[in-house]
């Protein structure tokens, strides 16, 4: 009876909340956030898509999360060899 008890208990705290679709599309590597509502990243440049903010309460900014993304030039990672 115990047992039951509990697997209710833990059943009815458990929230079921809708889960957040990815914001940043990894196609494109310029978004555009208009003003806090939402992020349309459909850019492959930052001139086109500040064509597409003017005029509007808009941002463009890198995606963080572009797919094509490469490392910074000079950075070189070195692993330490253990012997």
């Amino acid at each position: 009876m115990r047992i039951l008890a509990l697997a209710i208990l833990a059943i009815g705290t458990v929230s079921i909340e809708p889960v957040a679709a990815q914001t940043y599309d990894p196609a494109y590597p310029v978004c555009l956030r208009v003003h806090a509502h939402y992020y349309e990243c459909r850019y492959t440049s930052l001139p086109q898509c500040n064509a597409s903010a003017s005029g509007r309460a808009a941002q463009c900014f890198i995606n963080p999360y572009f797919a094509g993304a490469e490392e910074p030039s000079g950075y070189r990672w070195h692993r330490r060899r253990v012997y």
